[in-house]
């Protein structure tokens, strides 16, 4: 184990630039600033919906992100996290995992949808009792809320230091604790409220004690 306080742009595990393409042509994220539009949920669905091929979020700051499928290799380790944290969560019983389809609309009005998450049921039942509607299954939208845990994956069009910046917003939105699995380099960046961001080199597995209860994640087969 490394602790560190940041990342930085020094940082040495920063191979891919903003800017740079991917192979579908478009920047990783491409950023329109529509927040004169003031975009609701259900509109932000909608697009989604009509663009079923991309992938969006919403900054704080209104501005749609538009993201290209996942490629391969990528979406097979997505898949694989996704097994490991719902079989656990299953067992647990506690929380609910959501994948890179489930968005959330954090405190600051950001709306995003992190590659990994696991909420308390008790707080999305919090959530759900705000709402309208005659039955659980007409009160449907992104939960107003940062999940207890996020985790993000990082791609060959992701840059440490973008996902940096995402993992803080996490924090300040009420997460307590976060992953960043960067597969390119194998390093594991663990963001905890208040503390510095630790890496961890090439590790075979990670504890999310005690957020997670008896969960750990084997990343054999992310590597």
């Amino acid at each position: 184990m490394q602790p560190t306080v940041g990342i930085t742009n020094t940082d040495e595990s920063q191979t891919v630039t903003d800017s740079e393409p991917n192979r579908t042509g478009l920047p990783h994220p491409l950023l329109l600033n529509l927040s004169c539009l003031e975009l609701t949920d259900d509109q932000i669905a909608q697009i989604s919906a009509d663009n079923s091929d991309l992938q969006f979020e919403l900054t704080a700051k209104g501005e749609l992100a538009i993201m290209p499928p996942t490629r391969y290799p990528g979406w097979d380790k997505e898949m694989e996290l996704a097994r490991q944290f719902a079989n656990w969560a299953k067992e647990e019983g506690t929380g609910l995992v959501s994948g890179p389809s489930g968005g959330f609309r954090l405190p600051n009005g950001a709306l995003f949808a992190p590659d990994v998450s696991w909420t308390l049921k008790s707080r999305i039942d919090e959530w759900l009792s705000t709402l309208e509607g005659s039955s659980s299954g007409e009160r449907v939208g992104f939960p107003a809320l940062c999940p207890d845990f996020v985790l993000e994956l990082r791609s060959p069009g992701d840059t440490v230091i973008s996902l940096d910046r995402k993992m803080e917003e996490y924090l300040e939105n009420g997460a307590r604790l976060g992953w960043l699995i960067d597969p390119l380099n194998r390093r594991v960046y663990i963001y905890r409220p208040g503390e510095p961001v630790e890496v961890l080199e090439s590790p075979e597995a990670v504890s999310g004690e005690p957020v997670l209860p008896g969960f750990e994640l084997d990343l054999r087969e992310i590597w």
